[in-house]
């Protein structure tokens, strides 16, 4: 099976929102609500081309929003299936937002979590993110992230 990381078309949407629903869904019951991603407009986004999907063989099994800024690029969004977890797909999504950042003219990548998902903040953490500060936007306490590329 090959899998490809393409820009995302209007006919992706309802597969996009389904990685999004499958992937935040654990997160609703202890955060009480359900998590910004899965109150994103897909369809506006994948209008202004930043929905980017990892498309395995036919199928969406991943999915990065990735959101020029003045000084980074935003990785909105990074979300994967559960069946297809373990597979290295959520890897792959992130190395493709650096490069998209590299190839946009950005010396780093930003990002930000909800503070309660933990094993998020200890992943990025891992991969070179560094914490830049906390805070609570939109009913959410969000840890913001910061990787510089090289």
């Amino acid at each position: 099976m090959t899998e490809i990381v393409r820009l995302a078309v209007l006919d992706d949407r309802a597969g996009v929102e389904a990685v999004v629903e499958a992937a935040y869904a654990p997160y609703v019951a202890p955060l009480g609500c359900k998590p910004g991603p899965m109150l994103d407009d897909y369809a506006d986004l994948i209008t202004d081309c930043r929905v980017h999907v990892l498309d395995a063989g036919g199928f969406i099994a991943g999915v990065v929003v990735l959101m020029p800024q003045n000084d980074a690029m935003l990785l909105d969004n990074v979300a994967v299936l559960p069946s297809c977890q373990g597979l290295g797909y959520g890897r792959r999504l992130l190395e493709f937002a650096e490069r998209a950042a590299l190839d946009a003219g950005y010396g780093a990548v930003r990002l930000y979590t909800n503070e309660a998902m933990t094993e998020n903040i200890a992943l990025y953490g891992r991969i070179g993110f560094l914490e830049t500060h906390r805070a609570e936007e939109k009913g959410y306490r969000r840890v913001h992230m910061r990787k510089a590329l090289t």
